[in-house]
């Protein structure tokens, strides 16, 4: 008798198996994509594809323990049954052995449901909280091609007549309402920066970190990235390679060395200079994302140069030369790859666009990695969800076809069909509390360990909570209620007679 179940269970574990290296087969390529995405343009990794063979043995090796381990134990309570009992009634020979672990089940179901669905949702809120912020600048019909002057063999003087000529040929697209170029654009994952000396103030020590983000733009660029200048000016055409050295700075900035005075006019410099005078202030312009680090937390300081002014000492040429166009459409205008390919081929054919790409979507793929994580964390919570409600309907279904005798008497006794749903309903609620209250815990535990996972978002955050609690107690009354209304039609005549 041990040996059937014994023999069939495992054959299921072995057909559990082969899913599961199917599902690691495809579940391999979809992180590569998700990973890796594709830029026209870019140089791709060279990272093969091909499932790593310790994966795949680890997910068969996985899945065939797991299937075993599932599939022996009813196998082995079915092996329990007392003969005496069975030769007397099915239902009632099975009923009273492994009630105890099926509820249990149950219950850690829907404690490790409530624990998944919560933390999808603080990780939700949380992707929605950064996706929705105020960057500081408008994403919206800007686009962003990449190139990079040192393809084309230029030098560093021949870089202000270059510019001038790529943002004449794309403004003369039509359709374009603006171009800037930058050494960089907002949150596209690069940095330079320099430790920064403030006239007035003593130069800082060995230990002090003055260090700032720095970039350089043309002119124009503050309106064409929708940064707003919120005292003095931007960079403009007069700022030019013989005039003084000027610089733009954010709010950040002002705060951090300036404080309550009004630092358009003021001067500041590079520590490697040994200069506090270096540049002077001319504008201020709102606190915007460049870094791709850091998201929840203030703008870090930073200072604009222009691209066209080189320092003396100039200690980085390679920072004169600009990468990022950003081009700016008119509402409704959509711009195709060969319209922004000829632009630049028409300056120099030698000079090509490393990637093309809206704004939007170079915000976007910031947030990559906590979206893959949001997604897979929302898709394991209704998956535990979905097994949690086939567990209460398994189980409550079983638990009404044991007490089929139990309810025919009751409903022979006056008992309505109301009553019997009740009676029913009530034994799996109390299943889902008793899940509840071991799975509120954890879920408050879950939310403090995420820490910085949730940028800044309430990990006690009671919508969430109450959000999961009700999609677990709608999904776990659906799966009751159906065996609750098959129990309910059960003729009392029928239930006395099969006893």
């Amino acid at each position: 008798m041990v040996r059937e179940p014994l023999i069939e269970s495992i054959l299921l574990s072995l057909c559990g198996g082969a899913a599961g290296l199917g599902i690691a087969f495809a579940g391999t390529r979809l992180i590569l994509r998700f990973a890796f995405p594709s830029q026209r343009g870019l140089a791709e990794i060279p990272i093969s594809a091909s499932p790593s063979f310790v994966v795949l043995l680890f997910a068969l090796t996985i899945s065939v323990i797991v299937g075993a381990a599932f599939g022996v134990a009813p196998a082995w309570m079915a092996t329990r049954v007392d003969p005496i009992e069975a030769l007397r009634g099915a239902i009632r020979s099975t009923a009273r052995s492994g009630s105890f672990s099926r509820k249990t089940l149950v219950v850690v179901q829907a404690a490790l449901s409530l624990v998944l669905l919560a933390v999808s949702g603080l990780l939700t809120a949380a992707l929605h909280n950064l996706e929705t912020q105020d960057f500081g600048f408008d994403p919206d019909r800007r686009i962003i091609a990449h190139m990079d002057p040192r393809l084309g063999g230029y030098h560093p003087a021949q870089l202000a007549p270059l510019f001038d000529r790529i943002q004449h040929a794309f403004a003369n697209i039509p359709g374009v309402e603006s171009v800037a170029l930058s050494l960089y654009s907002p949150l596209n994952g690069n940095n330079w920066g320099a430790n920064v000396w403030v006239d007035g103030q003593p130069p800082p020590g060995p230990k002090e970190s003055n260090f700032t983000s720095m970039d350089r733009t043309t002119a124009g660029y503050f309106a064409a990235v929708g940064n707003p200048i919120l005292r003095g000016r931007g960079i403009t055409e007069q700022d030019t390679a013989e005039s003084r050295h000027v610089a733009v700075i954010n709010q950040a900035f002002a705060r951090r060395f300036f404080g309550n005075q009004n630092p358009v006019g003021k001067h500041f410099g590079r520590l490697e200079s040994q200069s506090s005078r270096l540049y002077e202030v001319v504008g201020v312009a709102k606190d915007a994302r460049y870094l791709t680090l850091n998201l929840d937390k203030p703008v870090s300081p930073m200072f604009f140069l222009p691209g066209v002014q080189h320092d003396v000492p100039d200690n980085d040429p390679g920072s004169h030369y600009l990468q990022d166009i950003v081009i700016v459409t008119r509402p409704g205008v959509k711009l195709s790859f060969a319209q922004l390919t000829g632009a630049m081929a028409s300056v120099d054919p030698n000079l090509p666009l490393i990637s093309i790409r809206p704004l939007s979507e170079q915000v976007a793929n910031v947030f990559r990695q906590q979206r893959l994580i949001a997604r897979l964390t929302s898709f394991f919570g209704l998956l535990s969800l979905l097994l949690a409600s086939i567990g209460m309907y398994g189980v409550t279904a079983y638990n009404a076809g044991s007490r089929v005798t139990e309810i025919g008497v009751r409903m022979a006794l006056g008992a309505s069909r109301r009553d019997a749903v009740v009676t029913i309903l009530r034994g799996a609620f109390g299943l889902i509390l008793v899940g509840l209250l071991l799975g509120l815990p954890l879920t408050f535990a879950a939310g403090r360990f995420l820490g910085n996972q949730l940028y800044g978002t309430n990990p006690n955050n009671p919508i969430v909570v109450l959000a999961a609690v009700a999609a677990l107690g709608v999904s776990a009354f659906l799966a009751s209620l159906i065996p609750a209304l098959r129990a309910s039609r059960i003729s009392p005549v029928e239930a006395l007679r099969a006893e």
